[in-house]
């Protein structure tokens, strides 16, 4: 039986992350309700991911990073550039509605194998 939303898919040798929050994968809760701390738990569970799926962050092609406010673009820019300090993927960000349960930002990306 497969999950109802599985974290990645892999097809062709290109892995389609889910949208992933600042989730603690230790206790299945939100990271903190503070906007950067949850950016940068968004990316370190996608490098988790990568890694469990035999490729690793510096193979990401393309994010879209949806968060609630529309006005933190300078966080966004900071941990991008601490997460891809060479050759940045291509990247959206729009503005969404609010999530549940204090999920300020979600992450999902496309990366090679």
């Amino acid at each position: 039986m497969s999950d109802a939303f599985p974290h990645a898919v892999i097809a062709d040798n290109i892995i389609f992350i889910s949208g992933t929050a600042g989730i603690d994968p230790s206790t299945g809760q939100i990271i903190s309700s503070d906007f950067e701390q949850q950016v940068r738990q968004s990316f370190s569970n996608i490098n988790t991911i990568l890694e469990d799926a035999g490729s690793d962050i510096s193979k990401v092609i393309k994010t879209t990073i949806f968060m609630v406010t529309g006005n933190d673009f300078g966080v966004i820019n900071k941990i991008y550039k601490e997460f891809f300090p060479d050759n940045a993927p291509a990247r959206s960000t729009p503005q969404v509605m609010p999530f549940p349960a204090g999920i300020l930002v979600s992450v999902e990306c496309i990366a090679m194998v």
